[in-house]
């Protein structure tokens, strides 16, 4: 039996997904096969000085998670429309 090609075994794992992982699957691929994504995905990462006051600010947002204060997930997508 021949070896497999890549895309044979990308098929095969794809076969294998469980139906509730498939749409991250497709979500991936979209995103892969898009230019623009691609070039964003691909670009340097901009290093930024954390200042003081930042520090801080990032502190208290930390400090409100812990607490439980953070908006969940799924209320964010429901805002922007994003459920699906």
């Amino acid at each position: 039996m021949a070896p497999q090609t890549q895309k044979e075994q990308a098929h095969e794992l794809i076969e294998r997904l469980a139906p509730s992982q498939v749409s991250s699957a497709i979500s991936m691929l979209e995103a892969m096969l898009d230019p623009a994504a691609r070039t964003v995905a691909n670009a340097p990462v901009e290093e930024e000085e954390i200042t003081p006051e930042t520090a801080v600010a990032l502190d208290r947002s930390r400090a409100s998670l812990t607490r439980g204060e953070g908006i969940p997930h799924e209320e964010i997508r429901r805002e922007f429309g994003l459920n699906k």
